[in-house]
């Protein structure tokens, strides 16, 4: 007779685990195409100021904060694969509708309304992710998942500002993003899941149906992190062309801090197997609060990549580490809305840190915003001492 210690692990890599890991990484493929690129794309194309680029960006991440909770609520009250898929193709007919956008007011729109349908499918697909993961192998799982938008991440800034280099059109970036985005569709629709029973019982609509209440210090400290992770994703090649006449490196420091969350996520997989999750996530944050104090800090090449390193291998721990924690907390119908909570933080810091970051960039230069999150990232490591790993481990003893 078999032990415990001696019987087989439960298969990780199944197909529809490959399958939800494919739709992501085009989700984010198709998403990291455009970012980098974007202000200079409305400063070239419609001669915005930095502070007007600043809102138009801003307004994406409005829509998906808005649209988190309610998607939330949507995948835990119904089949979760056609709600994914319906997300996944109005994101996709998004994509194709920038190249309709002939003017700076309506380009807004689309970006800002865009930003729903990204939302809903992220919180989606990863909801969808954890169903398909067995049970003995999901916190391992969920950091693999990462890997997907790490790649993403790595190769999508790149491959966008080579091909704007040769070919100086944004719209064979945008016909790009719509066509990865139609992968992705295909892949989801692939997908071979039995139909999770949805709970029938009568259930009051609250607040927890909407936002996981128990986890408002995960959201509230991830928040910290968003809000830096804004400002760097989204104002880093304009900075660096300004500041330190640093043109064809900028997806070179995507590359580099894409390895860095990849090689974290294998690195820190081990620590997630064994259940030390607030261990996993202290050592993230100081890797990226390292980071980004050394961007700024060391205006250089050098502090340059070795920045974009420390930032990708703290971050690769960080997001995890704090995904994890929250589906620790949240019963097997909260799935959704604790993924919800999770990423709806993440994206009111991101949107608070592009919108700020374009304001204090106009009246004091992109030199001031990246020592604001310098300061913004220290903060949420007290936060993450003082408050959060000591709050997770009461919590979690209580829910269990």
């Amino acid at each position: 007779m078999k032990t415990s210690e001696s019987a087989p692990k439960e298969k990780l890599w199944n197909s529809n685990y490959i399958k939800v890991m494919a739709t992501n990484f085009t989700l984010f493929f198709a998403f990291y195409l455009l970012t980098p690129l974007l202000p200079l794309y409305l400063s070239e194309t419609f001669n915005a100021t930095k502070d007007m680029i600043g809102l138009v960006l801003s307004g994406y991440t409005l829509i998906a904060i808005l649209m988190r909770p309610f998607s939330g609520f949507l995948v835990d009250s119904f089949p979760r694969k056609k709600v994914l898929l319906i997300c996944l193709f109005v994101c996709f007919l998004f994509f194709g509708s920038y190249l309709a956008a002939g003017s700076l007011t309506l380009f807004a729109v689309i970006r800002t309304l865009h930003g729903g349908p990204f939302g809903a499918c992220t919180v989606a697909n990863s909801t969808m992710a954890i169903d398909v993961l067995p049970s003995s192998r999901r916190n391992e799982g969920i950091g693999f998942y990462g890997i997907s938008n790490n790649l993403a991440s790595a190769i999508a800034p790149t491959v966008a500002i080579f091909i704007y280099h040769y070919v100086n059109d944004f719209d064979v970036l945008f016909w790009l993003a719509f066509i990865v985005a139609g992968l992705g569709l295909i892949s989801a629709a692939m997908l071979e899941v039995t139909p999770r029973p949805i709970e029938k019982k009568n259930r009051k609509l609250s607040l927890d149906r909407f936002f996981l209440l128990r986890g408002w210090f995960l959201a509230l400290n991830l928040c910290f992190f968003g809000f830096c992770w804004g400002v760097m994703s989204n104002y880093l090649a304009i900075y660096s062309k300004e500041r330190l006449g640093i043109t064809s490196g900028t997806g070179t420091f995507f590359m580099i801090l894409s390895a860095g969350l990849i090689l974290s996520r294998l690195w820190g997989n081990k620590t997630l197997r064994e259940g030390k999750l607030t261990h996993n996530a202290l050592e993230g944050i100081i890797l990226s609060t390292l980071g980004y104090t050394t961007f700024v800090a060391y205006p250089s090449m050098t502090g340059y990549y070795i920045a974009a390193a420390l930032i990708g291998l703290g971050n690769g721990h960080i997001w995890p580490a704090f995904q994890n924690m929250i589906i620790a907390i949240a019963r097997h119908d909260e799935r959704g809305t604790a993924n919800s909570t999770i990423l709806t933080s993440w994206d009111l810091g991101i949107g608070l840190g592009v919108l700020l970051g374009g304001v204090i960039a106009e009246y004091c230069g992109y030199n001031a915003i990246f020592w604001m999150i310098a300061a913004v990232h220290v903060a949420g490591l007290v936060t993450f001492i003082v408050l959060t790993r000591k709050k997770f481990g009461r919590v979690n003893e209580n829910v269990k």
